[in-house]
């Protein structure tokens, strides 16, 4: 079951330090479906609902050439998740896991990542399929999905490295 605030019997939660932000510009808005994380997927889907991916000016001309690409990568800051807990325990059963071997929300520093499906392009509004999370979620990034991209940019030593170095 999804988590508010609430601490569960075998997590622990860590002193949250000073910190020295870096400092994130959001590219646009998410508009899905979902108004409650109580509701929210905890995986998206790619025959999921369409979501829209609002871009502002001037990040939207960034878009030139991203209909080329079938799937697309997005990165996007989770504003309603805590970021204080280290050991969770998803199953609430008091066996806790570290943050960092779970695909948990609530994190250090709560990106979200998701592969998605593009469906449409319509000026400055990718409509998508494969979101989860709340709608009116700050939109940190878009890319080519990884997996599916080749790099249009002359190679270079590294990229011919193996094995241990």
């Amino acid at each position: 079951m999804v988590r508010l605030n609430e601490i569960r019997q075998g997590e622990r939660a860590a002193d949250l330090p000073d910190r020295d932000d870096a400092s994130l510009l959001f590219i646009g808005r998410i508009r899905t479906p979902w108004t409650s994380r109580l509701e929210t997927p905890r995986q998206g889907r790619l025959d999921g609902p369409t979501c829209r991916l609002e871009l502002e000016a001037p990040w939207d001309e960034g878009l030139l050439g991203i209909a080329e690409f079938e799937r697309l990568e997005v990165l996007y800051w989770l504003h309603e998740s805590r970021r204080d807990l280290v050991h969770q325990s998803p199953r609430n059963d008091g066996q806790a896991r570290g943050v960092f071997s779970l695909r948990t929300p609530v994190r250090p520093n709560p990106i979200g990542t998701s592969i998605v499906r593009l469906v449409k392009i319509e000026g400055s509004v990718l409509f998508v399929r494969g979101m989860d999370c709340l709608d009116g979620t700050p939109l940190l990034d878009v890319k080519p999905d990884r997996t599916l991209f080749e790099p249009l940019a002359p190679a270079q030593a590294g990229d011919f490295q193996v094995g241990d170095q």
